[in-house]
């Protein structure tokens, strides 16, 4: 059978439109009246100003910079996160100070960042930026976030890649921070196939990675550059595909969490095996659908069944390793770790797609319950399918 990935592209049908519109009026470079209604329709979204950028990547790397991330500074950022959260701090010479995560969000614990905070400021050496990442569609807990941020005036950039739709007590995760950054990349809940978009309240600051992106480039006919820019614009061509996939980002996340549920209702007699929590201050996307192990209660260790999901043809990942456990960041200051450690040895992310069928959310589900030695489900047409 054809194989079940984690996260796939779903297009909604206009995008081919739009992407038709930049081909037959022939813009098709990083201007056009693509990428300018994309940025104003997700500005409106998100309710901040708003840049498009060729990555999430990029977007950080130019956060960073406006909040004045330079060589020789620190970084805090949390450790249970993708490389690309991490990666722009190095770009800019900075050093990132890993912090532990909070087991009832999986998200960054505020308590470990108030009293990391805390002894930074009795030794006179705070951070010159926070990053707050939003997990798996769920956003880390920003009131204690930001309460401790500002005690010590020390800005926020907020790493919303993977959480575009969720919300904080009713408002857009990316929102909260000096600087928010959103990823189009092709797993997400919504892709340009790869892109990304800047966000801040500050409109003066969105206009100045505008100005970067685009190699830095001065005014007038000459090409003359005072400062230094980078090739981080967005193509009209993708601001198109964009454009398309805002209009129908409500149904995607309805659908992620239908998926989500329907896993944690076919396993809910099954011991051992557990949803990511569901934060009660806001709405959870389920941009993956994750899991803890318990091995001995399940009956299989989470890294048996992923070999065993991948025998049957099933894309599984463990959830992301700590950044203090890679390579590239040993020896780098870190608060804690203990927490992200025994949830990225016990967290399982099974096949999400917006478009996964029913019959093959079934049959993952079969193979899941098999390899915790527990029959097919007996009743599948009863599994729930509606959103919880």
């Amino acid at each position: 059978m054809k194989r079940i990935l984690l996260s796939v592209p779903h297009m909604g049908g206009a995008e081919q439109s739009y992407v038709n519109q930049a081909f037959s009026s022939n813009w098709l470079s990083t201007v056009g009246p693509n990428l300018s209604a994309f940025e104003m329709e997700f500005a409106a979204l998100i309710g901040q100003p708003a840049v498009a950028l060729s990555s999430g990547t990029a977007g950080l790397h130019l956060g960073l910079r406006l909040l004045g991330v330079g060589p020789g500074d620190e970084v805090f950022c949390p450790t249970l996160t993708f490389v690309a959260t991490a990666n722009p701090i190095r770009y800019l010479g900075a050093d990132p100070v890993f912090l532990d995560s909070d087991p009832g969000t999986w998200n960054l614990d505020p308590g470990v960042l108030r009293r990391a905070l805390e002894e930074r400021a009795r030794q006179g050496c705070l951070p010159r930026a926070v990053i707050v990442v939003h997990l798996f569609g769920q956003c880390a807990d920003m009131d204690p976030i930001m309460d401790a941020c500002n005690r010590y005036h020390v800005p926020v950039l907020e790493d919303a890649a993977e959480s575009l739709g969720a919300s904080y007590k009713g408002r857009p995760s990316g929102t909260f921070g000096e600087v928010g950054m959103f990823s189009f990349n092709g797993n997400k809940i919504v892709t340009t196939t790869g892109g990304g978009m800047l966000v801040s309240k500050h409109a003066e600051l969105v206009d100045q990675a505008r100005f970067w992106s685009q190699q830095a480039r001065d005014p007038g006919i000459a090409y003359e550059h005072s400062e230094l820019g980078y090739n981080y614009r967005m193509s009209n061509v993708l601001a198109g595909i964009g454009r398309g996939q805002l209009e129908v980002l409500e149904l995607r996340v309805q659908q992620r969490r239908s998926i989500a549920f329907r896993y944690r209702d076919a396993f809910a007699g099954l011991p051992g095996i557990s949803l990511m929590p569901q934060a009660a201050y806001g709405l959870h996307t389920n941009w993956l659908s994750c899991f803890l192990i318990e091995e001995q209660q399940f009956g299989c260790s989470r890294d048996r069944l992923i070999r065993v999901l991948d025998a049957a043809n099933i894309e599984s990942r463990p959830v992301w390793k700590p950044m203090h456990l890679q390579p590239l960041y040993a020896g780098c200051a870190r608060y804690g770790g203990e927490v992200a450690e025994d949830l990225f040895h016990r967290g399982i992310c099974l096949p999400s797609s917006s478009s996964l069928s029913l019959e093959d959310q079934r049959y993952v589900i079969d193979q899941v319950r098999a390899a915790a030695g527990a029959g097919p489900l007996a009743e599948p047409e009863g599994v729930a399918a509606a959103i919880a």
